[in-house]
C-alpha cells in the first residue's frame, strides 16, 4: 500500500514539475520572440513589439508604458504609450497616447489620444477622438469623432461628430455632420443628416429627423384634431424639421359600439411649401380597439393639400389609401366599400379601400 502511495505521489509531483517546466519555456520563448521582433521592428521602423501576458509581465516589462508600438500582444491586458499598428488584448489595451492601426480587445480599449484606426472591443471603446471606426458590443465613448461609431447600445461623443453612428439604444452627440441612428433616442444639436430613431429624436436643428417624436428646436410641433370617412377622430401631436416629421395619437370611432378606441402613429413629410400652402404627405399605422377581444389594424398612405391661416393655424384634407386587417364584426361592416378583399381561415378580412381625412392643426 505504500509503495503504491509512493508511486502516486511521486507521479503527481512529477506532472506538476513538468507543468512548471512548461510555463517556463513558454515565457522563455515569448520573452525570445519578443525580443527577436523588437530586433526587427527596431531595424525596419521606429517602435517596439510587446509581447506578454498582463503589465508589466511582457517583454517591455516595467517601460511598457512609454513605449510606441507596432505590434502588441496580450494575453490578458497591455499597456503602451502609443500603437503604430496592430494590437490585441484578452480583455484590454490601455493606449495613454494616440493609436493608429487596429486595436482589438475581448472587452474594452482605452485610448487617451486620438484613434486613427479600428476599435474592435467586446463591450466598451473609449478615447479622444480621431477619423478612425469604434465597434464595441455595448458602448463608444469619446471626445469628438470623424468616423463612425457603432454599438449595442449607446454611443457617446461629448463634442462634434463628422460620420454616422448607430447605436442599438442611444446616440449623443453635439453637432452632426453625418447621420445617427438609434433603436430608440438620438440627442444633438446641429444635425446635416439623418436622424432615425425608433421612438424619439432630440436636436437643436435638424430637417430630417425619422423618430415617432422629434423634438427639434427650430423645427416645428402641433396638436391636430382629425378625423376620416369612417368617423375615427384623432387628437394627434406631429413634431419634426422642416421637411420631415413624425406622428402619434389617440382618439375615438363614433361608428361603432364595442371597437371604439383608436390609436395611431407614423411619419410624414412636407412638400411645395411656401407661406400660405403645402402638401402633407403621411404613412401611419393605427389600431380599434375594446381591450378585450378581436383586432383591427390600418395601415395608411394619406395625401392632404393645406392651407395656413395666420402663423399658427393649419387646414387640411385630402384622399387616403388604406389596408385593414380584422377580426371583428364591426371591423368588417365599418368600411362598405372595398377595393379588394380576402378572407382567411382565421376568419381574418383583409381588405383595401380609399378613403379620406380632413382637420386642423395648431402648431407651437
Amino acid at each position: 500500500m505504500d509503495t503504491t502511495l509512493t508511486k502516486i505521489k511521486n507521479s503527481f509531483n512529477a506532472n506538476i514539475n513538468l507543468k512548471k517546466a512548461s510555463l517556463v519555456i513558454a515565457l522563455g520563448l515569448v520573452m525570445l520572440l519578443g525580443a527577436g521582433l523588437n530586433g526587427f521592428a527596431q531595424e525596419g521602423r521606429k517602435g517596439k513589439v510587446n509581447i506578454g501576458l498582463v503589465y508589466p509581465l511582457s517583454t517591455n516589462g516595467t517601460h511598457a508604458a512609454l513605449d510606441t508600438n507596432v505590434f502588441s500582444f496580450s494575453a490578458l491586458a497591455g499597456v503602451s504609450a502609443a500603437e503604430k499598428g496592430l494590437s490585441f488584448a484578452g480583455l484590454s489595451n490601455i493606449i495613454r497616447k494616440n493609436a493608429s492601426g487596429t486595436q482589438l480587445a475581448g472587452f474594452s480599449n482605452h485610448i487617451g489620444g486620438k484613434a486613427q484606426g479600428l476599435q474592435f472591443a467586446g463591450f466598451l471603446n473609449t478615447y479622444g477622438g480621431g477619423n478612425g471606426a469604434a465597434i464595441a458590443g455595448f458602448a463608444n465613448i469619446s471626445t469628438e469623432n470623424s468616423g463612425a461609431q457603432i454599438s449595442g447600445f449607446l454611443n457617446w461623443s461629448g463634442k462634434n461628430v463628422s460620420a454616422l453612428q448607430i447605436g442599438g439604444f442611444m446616440n449623443k452627440a453635439e453637432d452632426v455632420k453625418g447621420s445617427q441612428i438609434a433603436g430608440f433616442i438620438n440627442i444633438a444639436k446641429k444635425v446635416k443628416g439623418v436622424q432615425l430613431a425608433g421612438f424619439i429624436n432630440v436636436a437643436d436643428s435638424s430637417d430630417f429627423p425619422i423618430g415617432i417624436i422629434n423634438i427639434v428646436k427650430n423645427g416645428e410641433k402641433s396638436i391636430s384634431l382629425t378625423t376620416n370617412q369612417n368617423l375615427t377622430t384623432m387628437a394627434t401631436f406631429r413634431s419634426g424639421g422642416k421637411v420631415l416629421y413624425g406622428i402619434i395619437g389617440a382618439g375615438y370611432n363614433f361608428k361603432n359600439k364595442d371597437d371604439v378606441y383608436a390609436f395611431e402613429a407614423g411619419l410624414g413629410a412636407h412638400f411645395f411649401q411656401s407661406e400660405h400652402f403645402r402638401l402633407n404627405a403621411e404613412l401611419t399605422a393605427g389600431s380599434l380597439q375594446n381591450f378585450k377581444h378581436g383586432n383591427y389594424f390600418k395601415s395608411t398612405f394619406q395625401l392632404m393639400p393645406a392651407l395656413r391661416i395666420g402663423p399658427h393655424l393649419e387646414i387640411f384634407a385630402g384622399p387616403s389609401f388604406n389596408f385593414i386587417s380584422t377580426n371583428t364584426e364591426e371591423g368588417k361592416t365599418l368600411q362598405k366599400h372595398y377595393v379588394k378583399t380576402w378572407d382567411r381561415r382565421d376568419n381574418t378580412l383583409h381588405g383595401m379601400f380609399f378613403g379620406y381625412t380632413g382637420g386642423l392643426a395648431i402648431s407651437f
